[in-house]
């Protein structure tokens, strides 16, 4: 029988129980997944908890890797080793060498089929697009595209691979059918990336020393159009830091999020205005993003403060920071 002084210290009890911080419970390895960065510097690729937000452990991964991605099982990690001239393939769960692809000269970066069959790679030095199929570890095809070609990315119809050209200032339309250029558009001063909206529509393009990111049409009247482009600007920080590079979409195709580079801030734009609504401080030189598959987070890879940045997505605020190795440029999340 509960006397009114033994219910009231219950209640305190439970409610203290209740009121536990999360950290207090040990985060469920089924909900974490593995975050993986390249570090051009250090030579290695940092694996980070997202359960716990810890490194777990950093291993060689060639010399200067730079863009990285996993397998859309899950089971294999790519990282272009630039200076290699070569793709690393490693066992995403246990990290151990497997082989390597044919890549090309100078690989930067590269986009994966969704069927994980083909990587398309820009050959920096040689200009080229390279197609690699990936469990035959063969070349498929070298597309000639303009100088110094960066930027990947693949349409969500897997019709086009759109490639950009530092140099050219050009998105070139790649089709998949027959590895040929379809189309060029010109847009500002070094493009370096490109991102499909997910229902395939639109294609963003930034570029880094037009200090600009170019929306493109996919369904112009004679093709993909450029309708708009979408310029930054940050009281007290000088036009010239504001360098869009990697940018991310949500999968509701509501938030693009764009790196800007030395200006230190990640830019979030409503796509619906494609308006600037919020500049969120990060590290130092800030380069590529990904997101955590729930879309909770965003990590940004930030080159000079050697670290990556946690945002918290909803909130558009950062919310940690996490060390990694020397000069982190590429991230990629493991799927669920």
């Amino acid at each position: 029988m509960f006397t009114p002084s033994t219910l009231a210290a219950k209640v305190t009890l439970l409610a203290g129980f209740l009121c536990l911080s999360p950290s207090v419970f040990p985060a469920s390895p089924a909900l974490a997944n593995k975050i993986y960065v390249s570090n051009e510097k250090g030579n290695t690729v940092t694996v980070i908890d997202s359960g716990t937000w810890e490194q777990v452990t950093e291993f060689p991964a060639g010399n200067r890797p730079r863009g990285i991605g996993i397998s859309p099982d899950g089971d294999h990690l790519y990282v272009c080793a630039s200076d290699d001239d070569t793709i690393k393939v490693f066992d995403a769960h246990t990290y151990e060498f497997l082989w390597s692809l044919p890549s090309g000269p100078d690989p930067e970066l590269f986009v994966i089929s969704p069927d994980g069959a083909k990587l398309y790679v820009s050959n920096e030095d040689d200009n080229l697009v390279t197609v690699v199929d990936t469990q035959k570890k063969t070349i498929v095809a070298e597309v000639p595209v303009g100088v110094e070609p960066e930027g990947m990315a693949i349409s969500p119809d897997v019709r086009f691979v759109v490639n950009t050209s530092e140099t050219t200032n050009m998105a070139h339309f790649i089709a998949t059918e027959d590895y040929k250029i379809k189309h060029n558009i010109l847009v500002d001063q070094r493009p370096r990336y490109a991102r499909f909206t997910n229902d395939g529509k639109t294609l963003y393009v930034s570029s880094e020393i037009g200090g600009t990111v170019s929306v493109i049409d996919m369904h112009g009247e004679t093709g993909p159009e450029l309708t708009q482009k979408i310029g930054f600007e940050v009281a007290g920080v000088q036009p010239e830091w504001l360098q869009p590079v990697g940018m991310r979409i949500t999968a509701d195709n509501k938030w693009l999020f764009v790196a800007l580079g030395p200006a230190n801030r990640v830019a979030v734009i409503d796509t619906a205005s494609n308006e600037v609504v919020r500049y969120v401080l990060v590290g130092q030189r800030v380069w590529q993003l990904a997101f955590t598959p729930d879309e909770k987070y965003l990590l940004t890879t930030n080159g000079n403060s050697n670290d990556i940045t946690v945002i918290d997505v909803a909130k558009q605020e950062a919310v940690k920071s996490i060390q990694v190795g020397q000069q982190p440029w590429g991230v990629v999340v493991a799927p669920d």
